[in-house]
């Protein structure tokens, strides 16, 4: 049973500038709304050195819908960090400093940006949080690319989010907070940023100024950009494949998957269930929804798999039913306003991406290149990207771009 929980947990988990350092600091009114809630030191898991929590005032940050059973609640240390609340109110979100954030030799400091279902402990500092099959791999390391990083003499922090499939325009918002408390702790004037899945999607909206009109603009404080398995172009996993996640997702099937599915009802045991708001068409996973794309007309839909047409095209099947992918997309996809809006030419853009379709025990996206989540091409699109510096494909899944020996390699040569 606790394999099973770990597998959904990481499955659900990939449902998933100017160069120069100087004295500037953000004028007081960029942070304004931003105010210190925490600071822990003592008792830290995973090697981090401090981690505070901060509450963003901004009037955009109201309370989220959390996925019902408590799958989407915050847990373990984190939970800690967010004051002993299981479901913290969106305002909220951490500042993990690694050990050598102030002694760091590096010039530019780096923020590092989870993806959906993850914390910032099992992104970037103990892919083994979830044990055994929970990075990637049958057996996972108990360091990552926090510690890589602070090896080699880079200032680290990390971002960590309340809500783990959160709307992306608050996850946006608080990426450009984090950056401003940085420069102020680090007094250097620009940050280097990598993002990992969902992450990836919400800094580069932070740094394309795709926002609400509570939100901030970008304020020319990024100098790289490195997106870790992106979908840069979208992605349709989830209606591709809808049956094989339901199972894992609907607690009437026996599921504990904090995923979005793509249906809102389903046979279980023979009984019609309602999955409202376990699916993208509820509220309890906007973050989710706004990543969706068709590629239907790119790579051809596995028609072997069970109520594939009703799925992806919406209705009733044979045990599930659904208004399909183009409903979710048209109720909040940003897929192409965040490709209209573009990047900023003086933001050096790095694309990392997979190729090996091989998360174990998961349905893996087997229709087209992939890696096992999002298509190479979506990955890899230069779609209103306005200076890509360098796009590198690796023969790994989606879980182990954040963490393996090669894609640490592959950072570091990029970030310099």
């Amino acid at each position: 049973m606790r394999r099973l929980r770990r597998l959904a947990s990481a499955l659900a988990m990939v449902v998933l500038a100017v160069s120069g350092v100087g004295a500037l600091a953000p004028p007081a009114s960029a942070t304004a709304a931003v105010s210190l809630e925490a600071t822990y030191t003592t008792s830290l898991q995973n090697g981090w050195a401090q981690v505070e929590r901060y509450r963003d005032a901004s009037t955009g940050f109201a309370a989220e819908a959390y996925p019902p059973g408590g799958v989407g609640d915050q847990t373990g240390q984190t939970k800690r960090f967010f004051g002993d609340v299981a479901q913290p109110h969106s305002s909220r979100f951490l500042l993990y400093h690694a050990p050598g954030w102030q002694s760091g030799s590096k010039a530019v400091p780096v923020l590092l940006v989870h993806g959906a279902n993850q914390t910032a402990d099992q992104a970037w500092a103990n892919p083994n949080v979830l044990g055994d099959y929970g990075c990637g791999r049958v057996s996972c390391p108990s360091t990552g690319f926090m510690q890589y990083l602070d090896a080699r003499g880079y200032k680290v922090f990390a971002i960590g989010f309340p809500h783990k499939t959160g709307d992306g325009y608050r996850w946006s918002e608080q990426i450009r907070d984090a950056i401003q408390i940085i420069r102020t702790k680090t007094g250097a004037s620009q940050v280097d940023v990598v993002g990992w899945s969902k992450g990836a999607f919400n800094a580069r909206m932070y740094v394309s100024s795709l926002r609400q009109s509570w939100g901030s603009a970008y304020g020319g404080d990024v100098r790289k950009l490195v997106l870790v398995g992106g979908p840069n172009k979208g992605f349709d996993w989830g209606y591709r494949h809808g049956w094989s996640h339901d199972f894992a997702i609907y607690p009437d099937c026996g599921g504990s998957l904090n995923a979005p599915a793509p249906h809102t009802s389903m046979v279980c045991y023979g009984l019609w269930r309602d999955g409202t708001q376990l699916s993208y068409e509820g509220t309890a996973f906007p973050g989710g929804r706004q990543m969706l794309a068709r590629w239907d007309s790119v790579y051809p839909l596995p028609t072997a798999e069970q109520d594939w047409y009703t799925t992806y095209y919406g209705g009733t099947g044979f045990y599930t039913k659904g208004r399909g992918i183009q409903y979710s997309i048209d109720q909040g996809s940003l897929v192409q306003p965040i490709i209209n809006a573009g990047t900023p030419a003086s933001v050096a853009v790095y694309q990392l991406c997979g190729s090996m379709p091989d998360m174990p025990l998961m349905h893996n996206e087997h229709t087209g290149p992939s890696d096992g989540a999002v298509f190479i091409a979506s990955c890899a699109a230069t779609d209103g990207i306005a200076n890509r510096a360098a796009t590198v494909t690796l023969p790994l899944n989606h879980l182990r771009l954040g963490w393996d020996s090669s894609a640490e390699a592959q950072m570091v040569a990029w970030l310099g």
